[in-house]
């Protein structure tokens, strides 16, 4: 999800989008629509961690299942690997949508808006833009989404108040997030490290509770030998284990890398100059408001890059001429 705050407070439904494709123009669709570029291989890499760890405690609990009711253990292990498929079918999708990310259907005055802007998009990226679900979400916020395989959402309020050039610009940029394969692969390694998460914190939980009844010398044989244990096993891994503390930063410089590509998908359609200033009207409404900069800590963490770098990666877009036929590739940003 992509935060942009509210940019100017006048009610605007200024239809200036230059539609090049038309209800009955002939439209080109690539051969391939979709791929996996390096961001997305990325995501997945970084989640391995924690699919290994949830396949470990799945199959621990399935070898107990054996053991006490006769199950055969490769049942449980099988149907968990398998679920991961179930993200990308439709009527799961629809559910993840409304119950998950809290969308609604568009009403008829709002598919009016959106489903020319949404096929004057597709159409240019040689996209089948009827592949994709388009959502809604009740918010104030201006705001858009791309999630599991082809979940599109804008806000409520960004849908009222963004000429519709620049809501094409925002859609181009999920768009560009599901052809690049970002908005799966996220979702993917999120569903597959739940069970290594929810072991974690109810870890987490028992060593509150049980620190809240030891006594002091109890509390301090637990810290040391769980101290000698740790470095036993950094010892013994050559201190592999210490990147999984390396990994939020990672996830989020990772993240920050597919929101880029996801504006260079956009500017490739030729929505450079709406995107760019969509940002800089965020800019200048934060600079009014005067809010505090984010520390060096909050800035390594976020997986979304500040506006002015988001600004300075389109430049090369906005000096050069943008590609007029659908389906040309994104210039300095392969998704492939």
């Amino acid at each position: 999800m992509d935060p942009l705050s509210d940019p100017a407070p006048d009610h605007r439904t200024t239809d200036d989008l230059v539609y090049r494709h038309a209800p009955g123009t002939r439209v080109t669709y690539r051969a391939r629509q979709r791929a996996v570029d390096l961001t997305a291989w990325l995501r997945l890499a970084l989640h391995l961690p924690g699919f290994l760890l949830s396949l470990a405690l799945v199959a621990g609990t399935a070898f107990l299942l054996e053991a006490w009711a006769g199950m055969p253990a490769w049942v449980p292990v099988a149907l968990w690997v398998g679920s991961g498929a179930l993200l990308f079918h439709p009527p799961t999708e629809e559910r993840i949508a409304r119950y998950l990310l809290r969308l609604h259907r568009p009403l008829p005055h709002e598919v009016a808006v959106l489903a020319p802007v949404w096929r004057e998009v597709t159409a240019r990226a040689g996209v089948d833009g009827g592949r994709y679900q388009l959502w809604i979400e009740d918010s104030d916020d201006l705001n858009a989404l791309a999630a599991a395989g082809h979940i599109v959402g804008v806000t409520r309020h960004a849908l009222e108040r963004l000429p519709r050039s620049q809501l094409a610009a925002v859609l181009a940029h999920e768009l560009g997030h599901h052809t690049g394969g970002h908005a799966w692969a996220g979702l993917l390694g999120h569903w597959y490290g739940l069970p290594a998460r929810a072991a974690w914190r109810t870890l987490l939980r028992l060593r509150v509770r049980a620190t809240r009844s030891l006594s002091p010398m109890a509390a301090l044989v637990i810290v040391a030998s769980a101290g000698y244990l740790t470095y036993r096993t950094l010892a013994a891994t050559y201190g592999l284990p210490l990147l999984l503390v390396a990994l939020p930063w990672l996830a989020a410089a990772v993240g920050r890398r597919a929101e880029l590509r996801a504006d260079a998908y956009a500017a490739g359609l030729g929505f450079a100059p709406m995107l760019a200033a969509l940002l800089q009207q965020v800019l200048a409404e934060e600079g009014s408001e005067s809010p505090q900069a984010p520390g060096l800590l909050d800035r390594l963490l976020s997986s979304h890059p500040d506006h002015r770098t988001r600004l300075h990666h389109l430049q090369p877009h906005l000096d050069h001429k943008a590609p007029e036929a659908p389906g040309t590739p994104q210039g300095g940003h392969p998704l492939g």
